[in-house]
């Protein structure tokens, strides 16, 4: 039996939003989320249902949304997203790394995450593209043509029609963040909004993006890999000189020849013993058929110009509890996206989408420089223990800009201790987490927290070990 906890979502409860808000937002109240089994007990609402994005073809999009902990009338936005691509960003980002609410390892409770990102600010979660998680189409053909475009722009259209939901948000200063495939869906979005915020009608206050362990330049991504796995010891000198000469990674079909394949055939294959999103933690070993299975997910694709992005953590089953919290019948009710009776099958990741994507674009750093022209905050952070988006292509990536250095390369610290380095360009700010895998906030989440609070204040890390 499923616990139930009670929800303080009253306004007699709530200190941090006004009645005003509370009645502006009325078109939300059946998406009030009041009896999530396991939960815990919180002074902050949330909210969770669907966002029609094409009336014509039935899509419609996935989102849960928690307001900020306190004063949420005066906090920012800020969309999450995560990658894939075909990947739940209510799976990753708001079950296992930034929500208030982390999935049990019972798959059946909720315990609440003292690090949560909604104590800075308002956290909209979304599923994107339909497929993903919830979300979904009843139009079969639009499976067809998923890709970065597609993806973008039903995500730009979610956010016009959530703002009818809640039109109290419909000007709050506004924010996108995410990690891995997302360094695509990101900036892809955040262009949208700046090109059609030439029109007021269309107006978002959009003011800065936040990318963790983003992929952004596909050459420099796969170059950065290969020497990342190298330098860490992964593969041997001989493998290592074998795709060094053979792979053109700015080819359109980098491993079409024999010698590139072989060569990063052996670098998956010595990859499949370890978790490559997390260098240095153990893999799931557990008796689900899905546990540990990391290597069938990455060989699955090893002809591909991507692999699939699954995240591990500090427990790299988490994947697994998520899977079984999500297709729980009175959870699904609880979320509004069935009956209870009839229910969605829910995955974290769906193959099918990845396997099938067809539209990409290889760079995204032309978009930067537009975002960098018109005045937008960009900070981009790497865990330095990722094998699959590493430290080093995201390096190798923002070097090609040749942004003049504004502050230079240092530690910054969190609680006294080394969090990372820093270094402060001209329209741009880097940053590394010190022993932190692919999805950072598992691995360092009050430093990641601390680090949020940073970016949305517009204030550089602290550079002093004592303040």
């Amino acid at each position: 039996m499923v616990s139930m906890k009670p929800l303080l979502v009253d306004a007699r409860h709530r200190h941090s939003s006004s009645s005003t808000e509370i009645k502006s937002n009325s078109a939300a109240v059946e998406d009030l989320v009041t009896s999530l089994p396991g939960q815990p007990t919180v002074n902050f609402r949330h909210y969770a249902g669907y966002v029609t994005v094409n009336e014509k073809n039935g899509r419609a999009l996935f989102y849960w949304f928690y307001e900020a902990t306190t004063l949420a009338d005066e906090k920012p936005l800020v969309l999450w997203l995560n990658g894939g691509p075909g990947c739940s960003s209510v799976g990753y980002g708001a079950t296992q790394e930034i929500g208030p609410f982390l999935v049990d390892n019972n798959g059946r409770d909720l315990k609440f995450n003292s690090f949560s990102w909604n104590t800075e600010a308002n956290l909209l979660f979304l599923e994107s593209p339909i497929g993903v998680g919830f979300s979904y189409s009843n139009t079969s053909g639009d499976y067809d043509n998923l890709g970065d475009d597609f993806t973008a722009n039903d995500s730009y259209a979610f956010l016009h029609n959530w703002f009818l939901k809640f039109p109290s948000y419909r000007n709050r200063v506004f924010y996108i963040a995410g990690e891995s495939y997302a360094g695509k869906y990101v900036p892809e979005l955040a262009e949208i909004i700046h090109d059609k915020n030439t029109d007021p009608s269309l107006f978002i206050d959009l003011r800065g993006i936040l990318l963790g362990n983003p992929e952004t330049h596909d050459a420099e991504d796969w170059r950065g890999m290969v020497d990342y796995a190298w330098s860490h010891a992964v593969v041997s000198d001989e493998t290592y000189k074998t795709i060094v000469k053979s792979c053109d990674f700015y080819s359109d079909d980098t491993l079409n020849n024999s010698e590139c394949y072989a060569g990063w055939d052996e670098l998956l294959t010595q990859y499949d013993e370890i978790d490559i999103y997390s260098l240095y933690t153990s893999v799931c070993i557990a008796n689900s058929p899905d546990s540990g299975d990391r290597s069938a997910v990455v060989k699955a694709r090893r002809s591909s110009k991507m692999m699939l992005r699954v995240m591990g953590g500090y427990d790299p089953c988490l994947d697994d509890y998520a899977k079984v919290y999500y297709n729980e019948a009175d959870v699904q009710k609880a979320l509004h996206v069935s009956d209870g009776i009839s229910l969605r099958k829910w995955s974290i990741c769906n193959m099918s989408i990845f396997n099938n994507w067809w539209d990409r674009k290889k760079s995204v750093l032309p978009i930067y420089k537009k975002l960098i022209a018109g005045g937008h905050r960009i900070w981009v952070y790497s865990g330095d223990t990722d094998g699959r988006v590493p430290v080093l292509s995201t390096r190798y990536s923002l070097s090609t800009l040749g942004l003049p250095i504004k502050r230079a390369w240092r530690p910054w610290y969190h609680e006294k201790q080394v969090g990372g380095w820093v270094q402060e360009y001209y329209g741009l700010t880097f940053a590394t987490f010190r022993g932190a895998g692919h999805a950072v906030p598992i691995f360092k989440p009050s430093e990641s927290l601390a680090f949020f609070a940073s970016f949305l204040a517009g204030e550089s890390p602290p550079s002093q070990r004592w303040n």
